[in-house]
């Protein structure tokens, strides 16, 4: 079988989806990756994947350069001629699904991890761009051999009650899953008590909210640490500026990190895991602190409650707001033996529900599946 995955940055397919390209090339199938220009396509062909990258705007709305887009995949496929195709991501779904259709494409498979910033940002402006979407996705999944995967319940049931997606060809498939073996469960490192937030830099990551309840639980405890680990964006309207960052950081509120390959290390010496996210499909982040054994604080949104069952492995606080989330931390860090039970809790779930073994054999199940229809 020749598959065919389509992602908006070559960096995020070796990050969430490498262990699927695995598992293919040792079944002895073709994988190559289609994915934006000048987004890691050295590192994919390091790992001994065939890349085929074509310009593509994560958050760009020309009409010229997006239907340019779409034609050069289009002609992708046509050059390929694969079994089966992969979307991840709003645009690759959506451009991806009808350029299948129309080259022929036996078998589609529609990954849809988040709704991204179109689906959090407020005002009339982000309402049109939503209805935009919602549109544009009715319009593009057609496909007579899809399938449509989501990583929580509440997506799912919101695309098919919208008419957006029929729910037989619905799939919940939670998350990309995790490493077992790289994030292993460890004791808790000695003092200072250190709050860990992990992702991009983007305003609805919660970042501001983690920073405003950092200043405010500081003021009681100033040997706590509060962390940062991840990059700007600034691809995505939702980023913040580094020069933001480096103002918190000199004003000796949070140390922002930035971008490190050393993550599963970070999380070991790290007490809580922190994501104040405003929206979420399953997030990665709350994966890797969950098999680290780590206590998480997160928003009570769909997604992270996926992970974080509230007094069980974590704390669950609403969104937008920083003072539930200063308590929250404060709590756990006054709290050796909660924040230990609800890390030895998190490790069992992961255990059971999360590892990458399992995302990857749902997946090609879902595979094996389409190719005998």
């Amino acid at each position: 079988m020749k598959l065919v995955y389509v992602v908006n940055e070559a960096s995020f397919f070796l990050s969430h989806r490498l262990p699927l390209a695995a598992e293919a090339l040792a079944r002895g199938d073709e994988v190559v990756v289609a994915c934006g220009e000048g987004t890691g396509e050295a590192r994919l062909s390091a790992a001994g994947i065939r890349c085929r990258p074509f310009p593509l705007s994560r958050s760009g709305f020309n009409p010229l350069a997006e239907l340019r887009s779409f034609y050069l995949l289009w002609r992708i496929y046509q050059d390929e001629r694969p079994d089966l195709v992969h979307h991840v991501t709003i645009k690759p779904v959506i451009y991806g699904t009808p350029a299948a259709r129309w080259s022929g494409v036996p078998a589609v498979v529609n990954a849809v991890p988040g709704l991204g910033f179109v689906f959090t940002r407020r005002g009339q402006l982000a309402k049109l761009r939503r209805a935009f979407v919602y549109l544009m996705y009715r319009l593009a999944l057609s496909h007579p051999n899809m399938s449509v995967i989501f990583q929580n319940i509440d997506d799912m049931q919101m695309f098919i009650d919208s008419g957006v997606v029929d729910r037989r060809a619905a799939t919940l498939i939670r998350g990309s899953g995790v490493d077992l073996e790289e994030f292993r469960y460890l004791a808790e490192p000695p003092p200072p008590i250190t709050f860990l937030l992990v992702g991009r830099m983007l305003r609805h990551k919660g970042v501001v909210e983690y920073v405003q309840a950092a200043r405010e639980v500081k003021a009681q405890h100033p040997d706590w640490c509060f962390q940062l680990l991840g990059d700007v964006d600034p691809g995505n309207p939702a980023s913040l500026t580094q020069d933001q960052l480096r103002d918190w950081a000199q004003e000796g509120i949070v140390k922002w990190l930035g971008q490190r390959s050393d993550v599963a290390d970070l999380m070991a010496n790290a007490h809580v895991v922190v994501l104040p996210s405003y929206r979420e499909g399953l997030p990665k982040t709350l994966l890797e602190a969950a098999a680290s054994g780590r206590a998480m604080i997160a928003s009570d949104i769909s997604g992270c409650r996926e992970v974080v069952r509230s007094e069980v492995t974590g704390l669950l606080v609403p969104i937008r707001t920083h003072e539930e989330l200063a308590s929250a931390m404060i709590r756990l860090g006054n709290n050796d033996e909660l924040r230990q039970r609800f890390g030895r809790a998190a490790r069992e779930k992961a255990e059971a529900v999360f590892s990458a073994e399992d995302v990857v054999r749902d997946t090609f199940l879902l595979y094996d599946q389409l190719q005998r229809q």
